[in-house]
């Protein structure tokens, strides 16, 4: 079974997207060794300079090479990235699966983004759109299209 580590920066707090992720959670179970690990995004002033923002995502780029499980197939989520269809997704994964490593790893970066380091790391850098989500809500969605993808590679009647 492939383990699936999602990190993520930043803490919920609202209650809808923490019911959300808790429900993927008891989902994903079933088709990974599934853990979310919520990392500490770095607090930056209101109105951060690039040298404050360009520290703030090395201090995070730290933090997440510490957690980035050894040897993981590695996916980035960043708005300049290849955008799949949930099937894509679905084969990507079966192809990760196939392909001997015994576990992915899928990063969603802090509001102000992800360290150029960690993005250069990555076997795929996914984006879903070309739109902006907020962070929390990008969390669920990447949940439920990890779900969506083991239903897609089951046969299940989920994906119509």
């Amino acid at each position: 079974m492939l383990s699936v580590t999602v990190l993520a920066m930043g803490k919920l707090k609202e209650k809808f997207y923490l019911q959300a992720v808790e429900e993927y959670r008891k989902r994903l179970q079933g088709y990974y060794r599934f853990q979310l690990l919520e990392l500490p995004e770095t607090r930056l002033p209101d109105d951060p300079s690039p040298a404050q923002i360009r520290e703030g995502l090395e201090k995070e780029a730290r933090l997440i090479r510490e957690k980035l499980p050894k040897g993981a197939w590695f996916c980035v989520l960043t708005p300049e990235g290849k955008k799949l269809s949930s099937e894509a997704l679905a084969r990507t994964l079966a192809d990760v699966k196939l392909s001997g490593k015994g576990s992915a790893c899928f990063l969603l970066g802090s509001s102000f983004g992800i360290d150029p380091q960690i993005k250069a790391m990555a076997d795929l850098r996914l984006s879903f759109s070309d739109m902006t989500f907020p962070h929390h809500l990008a969390r669920v969605m990447l949940l439920e299209q990890l779900y969506r993808a083991e239903t897609i590679q089951a046969g299940s009647k989920y994906h119509k």
